[in-house]
């Protein structure tokens, strides 16, 4: 039976509900995902899915999890994801972390992130309220870790399935691999593409079993470290295969075999097509985020790239001699309700207020 925090849940469900007017049954919702959902559905909860999925505009989604996160119910979760595969390549609590060049263990290739494209936020309940056994990675399965834990599922390949899917139906084992063992795997391969992976190390290698090889029971032995796989390609025959894989790394880690059919490239395929994430430009531009966690600043030595922003100045002509003519309280007044204009036509079309100065205003969406 799932534990939780019943007193504490109560509280922080009453201070989300009176911090701001929401529409019927939206905290209900929330209440219901934290107390029935499966654990990996309070893993990374996507504000833009959980939106489609109840019915609920997606600004009252996404403002329902940061008001969730400010009174403690949720935690944020930045991710960087992989373009190619769709793994969660690294994550982090606070965007002042985030940088834009992550490493992708699985593909073994360095990426590019922009704040619009492969930089996510999503959220994930506070431990306080619900204990979920994704907090604690050590203690999942080599499978669960693989293809839950390091997997974002927005990630869809060109069949329209989940690009880790088609690793995980082709394949053959996974299994956790100790520090200096060399176990063997016992394999009957067909033709087709034989690869190792692992989600923690660049230790990979591509195997091509080749049916115009002389079929005969084999004996590969391959040492696996953190840079690779040695050797990383190899043709072998179809049938009976012996694995050797050398641990040369000083930790436990996860060692996977699948066997990709002939037809499929795996090398040369266009990016992934993800389904509506939280986009880090996204969450930028919301004035909730600013206003809720204003601390919040990316600190990469040269910033991170943003494909798509649009930034709007505005200034009142004539505002000294507004002053002068009808005084300072009225004139303040009048600079005021411009301020409140502006931020409720700037929220209504998903931007932010970045700042006032004066009598002036910058907005960013």
């Amino acid at each position: 039976m799932t534990a939780i925090n019943e007193k504490l849940l109560e509280d922080r469900l009453g201070t989300l509900e009176a911090a701001r007017s929401w529409s019927p049954r939206v905290v209900s919702r929330l209440e219901a995902l934290i107390r029935s959902g499966e654990d990996d559905a309070l893993f990374r909860v996507n504000p833009i899915k959980f939106a489609a999925d109840k019915g609920m505009a997606e600004a009252e989604a996404i403002d329902l999890s940061l008001y969730a996160t400010a009174h403690g119910l949720f935690e944020m979760n930045w991710m960087l994801l992989c373009s190619q595969c769709g793994c969660v390549t690294e994550s982090f609590s606070a965007m002042n972390k985030l940088h834009d060049h992550p490493h992708c263990n699985l593909c073994r290739i360095d990426l590019e992130a922009k704040l619009d494209d492969y930089i996510a936020v999503s959220f994930t309940v506070s431990p306080q309220i619900r204990s979920i056994k994704f907090r604690r990675p050590d203690e999942l399965s080599a499978e669960e870790y693989s293809f839950v834990y390091n997997v974002a599922p927005e990630g869809k390949g060109p069949d329209g399935r989940i690009f880790g899917a088609m690793i995980r139906d082709a394949m053959l084992t996974v299994g956790f691999l100790p520090a200096g063992a060399v176990p063997p795997f016992a394999l009957d391969v067909k033709p087709g593409l034989l690869i190792g992976w692992s989600p923690l190390t660049d230790a990979g290698f591509a195997f091509n079993a080749d049916a115009a090889a002389a079929p005969k029971e084999q004996t590969v032995r391959v040492r696996f470290s953190d840079s690779g796989c040695e050797p990383d390609t190899a043709t072998v025959a179809p049938g009976r295969l012996v694995l050797e894989v050398e641990s040369a790394v000083g930790y436990r880690s996860i060692f996977g075999l699948s066997l990709i059919p002939p037809e499929v490239n795996i090398f040369d395929r266009p990016p992934l097509k993800y389904d509506p994430f939280l986009s880090g430009s996204r969450l930028l531009t919301t004035q909730t985020f600013r206003n809720l966690f204003r601390s919040q600043v990316i600190e990469a030595t040269e910033g991170i790239g943003v494909r798509d922003l649009t930034l709007l100045f505005t200034d009142l002509k004539g505002s000294t001699e507004l002053y002068d003519r009808i005084g300072d309280l009225n004139a303040y007044s009048q600079v005021q309700r411009h301020f409140e204009r502006l931020l409720d036509v700037t929220v209504r079309h998903n931007g932010a207020v970045v700042k006032t100065i004066g009598d002036a205003i910058r907005r960013r969406s």
